[in-house]
């Protein structure tokens, strides 16, 4: 039974280590060859793991081989183009000028009432609404609106807004972050200043703390 926990432990360390290396993307994000290497790694580590009398070995080779290959797969499709439409394919316009293109949809095996349901979850019940409908890469459908359809933005209205920033977060779950605090160019008498308003004392007693661009500050207390 240590045996098996340990050789667990093992494999799944070195899986996550892996998917970390394959670089940050989410399941619906992945191309088809990611998505491809993602599942045979998962097969592959569950085999030592489940038969013991296979050496650990033979499930980390294997592997560290399709590690390898992903790796190469994604530094080829970096530095060449016809590579990449090769190995990932290109995007697929569906609706182009407000009208469906019944042949690629044919060629893609895409069917009509998939696309009006993508349509519908990014609020385009109506295809006359839509400009360009694109299948990329990733299965994704990327859904541009005519221009009389887009939403109004203070920019066509000739409206100066102020800068928005990312916000600071300064505490989480009780824990002070230091280095953020030292970036608003602040000190801890600083914030337990401003907690005190709150009736707090102690960062302790704070579940989220964040300054946002403008100077304010929200506060949500533990329960």
């Amino acid at each position: 039974m240590l045996i098996l926990s340990v050789r667990a432990a093992i494999l799944y360390l070195l899986v996550v280590l892996i998917v970390r290396i394959m670089g940050k993307h989410q399941i619906g994000q992945l191309q088809p060859y990611e998505l491809v290497i993602t599942i045979l790694i998962s097969e592959l580590a569950a085999i030592p793991i489940q038969d013991t009398d296979i050496p650990l070995i033979n499930g980390i080779i294997p592997i560290l081989t399709l590690l390898f290959i992903q790796i190469s797969l994604s530094l080829l499709t970096l530095k060449s183009e016809p590579a990449r439409r090769i190995i990932c394919g290109g995007p697929s316009i569906l609706i182009e000028n407000g009208k469906i293109i019944q042949k690629e949809l044919t060629r893609l095996r895409y069917n009509i009432n998939d696309l009006l349901e993508q349509l519908r979850l990014k609020d385009f019940p109506n295809i006359a609404d839509v400009e360009y409908a694109i299948l990329e890469t990733s299965g994704k459908l990327s859904v541009i609106p005519k221009s009389q359809k887009r939403p109004v933005s203070p920019e066509d209205l000739n409206i100066e807004t102020d800068y928005e920033g990312l916000p600071i977060t300064l505490i989480i779950d009780g824990t002070l972050k230091r280095d953020n605090l030292n970036k608003i160019k602040q000190d801890e008498d600083w914030l337990l200043k401003e907690l005190s308003q709150y009736g707090l004392t102690s960062w302790k007693q704070v579940l989220l703390a964040i300054l946002d661009t403008s100077g304010k500050l929200f506060i949500q207390p533990k329960n």
